[in-house]
């Protein structure tokens, strides 16, 4: 059996992330999904039912994700890919990099997504078809097997659960959107399901389209599932499972009108399971957690000191609000890993500027365990679609309807024209469907959850704070 550990005994760290899988697992409480693998992932470590991307958008998030600063920090504030060209800022320090600096041996394996890639550069980028997950699992294995001098960090990120866009010619995707195809993927054991089984969410229509889809993105999750499974199988046959920290998440929720794209709830929450091999094993923690705390916790697992940074905004009128320098953005979990619930984590936010380039509409969300408050600051247009969702069916079944159609809790008119705020009881109201802003009970709610998030931007160094004061 190979060593466990590198030569100087610091440990491992295996970051997988999904594409738009929203909590969608038996862990999470679905029981007409199939996924053993995960499920059993958490039934060996920690895992967050309060867990949040902060932006539903995919290049965005994952700037997040391997930067720990949010995504109007980073810069990257939409699609890195084709005629997007959305880039972050070229003087970050990524977890691969700082990770490397302390001596891990880096790989990626799956989607990228982000750029440039001299900010995010990995050692090494494993060749393998991004949605299967079984082949990436199999080409990760080479990586790890080939030198134990180092630990390494392993990101390992699927194309599934994505819906794909037939705006592109993205065969990959046929014969449905979300990669499940007649010819299969090597050593997947296809998972079909039934759409009379499924579970409709409330922030869904009820109807045999919605099913039909919904059947389609549970057989993807299956898939990523069984890739999973694979990974974790060859980390226990090689020695290097109980020297390595696991998480699995996502970055955004499922890829459906009502999520993907919007701050609410089911764009928002992602799974988050957390393996490490010390601590929590079993465990459910109440803490409201996000993705900015990613790179804080790999750092302080790996004692990689995290990186400070300078002021970059130089408009004077915001200069006198905004700190002269700040650290990561986000902060490490492992203090909170042994515990079900600690004081301190009750409150999390949401930043989303673009998604593809033509979809310019800002939000900023702050959400603790009573209320939600979304500040749509393009609040005058209407809201853009992504070119995936708005040819969903399951959108166009509805639109098809008319603006007084309903799509789960509000109408087509309401999802497409929204108010400039929208304040939600969490409590009472779960889905999101009566703002509180426009009720004249709740002025000074409304007026505190303002001011939490101006304090937010200006913690966080936001460009956008200015439009407080203009329009």
């Amino acid at each position: 059996m190979p060593e466990a550990a590198s030569s100087d005994g610091r440990r491992n760290i295996v970051l997988i992330v999904a594409d738009d899988h929203g909590q969608d697992a038996g862990a999470y409480g679905n029981p007409i999904i199939r996924t053993p693998n995960i499920d059993a992932l958490a039934a060996d470590g920690v895992r967050f039912p309060f867990a949040f991307a902060t932006t539903a958008s995919c290049s965005a998030s994952r700037s997040v994700i391997l930067t720990g600063l949010h995504n109007h920090r980073t810069g990257q504030f939409g699609h890195a890919h084709d005629f997007h060209h959305f880039q972050s800022y070229d003087n970050l320090k990524s977890l691969p990099v700082l990770l490397r600096e302390g001596g891990y041996r880096t790989a990626i394996v799956g989607t990228f997504h982000v750029a440039p890639r001299s900010v995010y550069e990995f050692e090494h980028f494993l060749p393998a078809e991004t949605r299967s997950s079984f082949a990436m699992a199999d080409a990760a294995r080479e990586f790890w097997d080939a030198d134990r001098e180092r630990p390494f960090f392993l990101y390992f990120a699927t194309s599934d659960p994505h819906r794909g866009s037939g705006f592109a010619d993205d065969l990959p995707y046929a014969p449905d959107r979300f990669g499940n195809r007649p010819e299969g993927y090597p050593g997947i054991d296809p998972v079909v399901y039934d759409p009379d089984e499924v579970h409709v969410p409330p922030y869904l229509p009820d109807t045999p389209t919605a099913r039909a889809e919904l059947a389609q993105y549970y057989q993807s999750i299956s898939r990523v599932d069984q890739g999973v499974g694979r990974l974790i199988e060859h980390l226990k046959q090689t020695g290097v499972y109980d020297q390595t920290l696991i998480i699995y998440t996502s970055d955004h929720g499922i890829a459906f009108p009502g999520a993907k794209t919007t701050v609410y709830e089911p764009g928002l929450l992602v799974p988050f399971i957390v393996r490490h091999p010390d601590a929590g094993h079993g465990q459910v923690n109440d803490a409201m957690v996000s993705l900015v705390d990613i790179t804080p916790t790999l750092l302080d697992f790996a004692g990689v000191e995290p990186p400070d940074y300078p002021q970059h905004i130089g408009l004077t009128a915001l200069r006198t609000q905004l700190p002269a320098e700040h650290g990561l953005q986000g902060r490490s979990l492992l203090p909170v890993l042994s515990d079900t619930r600690m004081e301190g984590w009750d409150e999390v936010h949401a930043s989303h500027t673009f998604h593809e380039i033509q979809m310019y509409y800002p939000m900023r969300a702050i959400r603790d365990r009573e209320y939600k408050l979304i500040w749509n600051i393009a609040y005058q247009l209407p809201y853009p679609f992504a070119s995936d969702l708005w040819e969903s069916p399951t959108w166009q079944d509805v639109y098809a309807q008319g603006p007084d159609a309903s799509f789960g809790p509000r109408t087509v008119n309401d999802y497409i024209h929204r108010a400039e705020f929208e304040l939600y009881d969490m409590k009472d109201d779960p889905w999101e469907s009566r703002n509180l802003a426009i009720d004249g009970g709740y002025v000074e709610v409304l007026e505190t959850y303002k001011a939490k998030l101006r304090a937010f931007q200006r913690r966080t160094s936001d460009p956008w704070l200015l439009k407080w004061d203009y329009q």
